[in-house]
């Protein structure tokens, strides 16, 4: 297939460099037409990348800053030079390719997604979500635990149908062009890529972050198809009054508050004039490499130091997916989109809830906060990692979802 027929068909500019592999035949049939997809990045494009590296104008930094002021700068340089000199693309775009990845139209809009098959007796459907700034490619240590938990320690029975979408502008899905591409309409793409384009009738459903909140949206809106959801992430509360606030939401709250003051400003830049950041961060490798690296190190179980959680590959493997498809943008502009969004939507969400909070204190409501919005829900703190648990973790949030899930299929 001609590169420029597929992009066009994909609704992805012309500047992406990926590319579909017209001779795989898909392994299994769909309602709806899909379209296999291999993930392709030309050596011009590597080579440019390279270029721009060294070509980076740095900056100067206050003495023994660290990261007090942000990306510290003595480790954003080691990063970019491992970036420039020793970081694998080819190795890393292999590695994703290893996944079963598939484009597919979902009510107009190219939705890129992993769909790897289960290895066991009736594998539960399962639709994972990833956050920002993150990709599938967060999933890559989970997903065999999920699919064939049985060749890492569990039970075949155990076995899940993992499909991974990439967010609407974010990695290989299609740039929006039009506005309204909120958390609440990536929901009905989700149900519709699971049901009218793959011909799941009933699912599951998983996610952290944005991913979080789509996971929570599901079973909210779609309880006739979603039979019960896994949720990092304790959905918003419509109201506080009644019963009122007890001892440890307030302190709760109070953390929120902490944390948005000291830590939120990245989101409320995203929320309000994410096109002016884009600009640079689209152009400056080293800049987008910053914004996206700060943010695994502060918001992993990582007591500092990111390299103790992740590898410079890791990390690099997901800078390199914004960069290459131009996609930070696009996926900072998610942010105002929702923020710019009203919603009427139930206030509780019904569906069997597995609410599964990580390290990260922000993110640990109480239980007490957690039941203003479930009507049937199980609570847990993760004894170990944060934000991008997938990666940081991926054992024990295997371990949490199989045996939630469980008691569903």
């Amino acid at each position: 297939m001609d590169r420029r027929e597929f992009l066009g068909w994909a609704g992805l500019s012309a500047g992406t460099a990926i590319a579909a592999t017209a001779s795989i035949t898909p392994t299994r049939s769909y309602a709806m037409p899909v379209k296999p997809f291999r993930i392709f990045v030309p050596e011009a494009a590597i080579a440019d990348l390279k270029e721009r590296l060294a070509r980076t104008r740095w900056p100067d930094a206050v003495e023994n800053a660290g990261w007090r002021y942000g990306a510290d700068l003595d480790f954003l340089k080691s990063l970019v030079a491992y970036w420039r000199d020793r970081f694998d693309w080819p190795a890393a775009e292999a590695k994703l390719n290893g996944f079963p990845q598939f484009l597919a139209d979902v009510d107009g809009h190219a939705i890129h997604f992993l769909h790897v098959k289960g290895k066991g007796p009736k594998p539960l459907p399962l639709v994972i979500t990833h956050g920002w700034p993150s990709s599938v490619a967060e999933f890559q240590k989970i997903i065999p635990l999920l699919t064939d938990p049985a060749g890492h320690g569990g039970r075949a029975e155990d076995s899940f149908d993992v499909i991974a979408p990439s967010l609407p502008g974010f990695g290989f899905s299609a740039r929006p062009t039009q506005s309204g591409m909120t958390s609440a309409a990536v929901t009905r793409l989700w149900a519709a890529l699971m049901t009218d384009v793959l011909g799941y009738k009933q699912f599951v459903a998983h996610g952290g972050d944005i991913g979080g909140g789509i996971t929570n949206r599901l079973g909210r809106l779609y309880s006739d198809r979603v039979a019960a959801i896994h949720t990092m992430v304790a959905a918003p509360v419509a109201d506080t009054t009644n019963p009122p606030l007890s001892d440890a939401e307030k302190a709760w709250l109070k953390t929120v508050d902490a944390w948005e003051a000291d830590e939120g400003a990245y989101g409320h830049q995203q929320r309000t004039r994410p096109e002016t950041l884009g600009y640079g961060l689209n152009d400056s490798p080293a800049g987008l490499a910053a914004w996206i690296v700060e943010k695994w190190r502060s918001w992993s179980d990582c007591d500092g130091d990111v390299l103790s959680r992740f590898s410079m590959d890791e990390l690099l493997t997901t800078i390199s997916l914004y960069w290459f498809t131009q996609t930070m943008t696009s996926s900072m502009r998610m942010y105002f989109e929702s923020a710019h969004a009203t919603a009427n939507e139930p206030a509780k969400i019904a569906v069997p809830a597995r609410v599964f909070l990580t390290r990260e204190k922000v993110e640990q409501a109480p239980p007490e906060y957690v039941a203003r919005t479930y009507t049937n829900f199980s609570y847990a703190l993760a004894p170990r990692g944060g934000h991008f648990m997938a990666a940081e973790e991926p054992e024990i949030l295997a371990q949490d979802i199989r045996a939630w899930f469980r008691r569903f299929r």
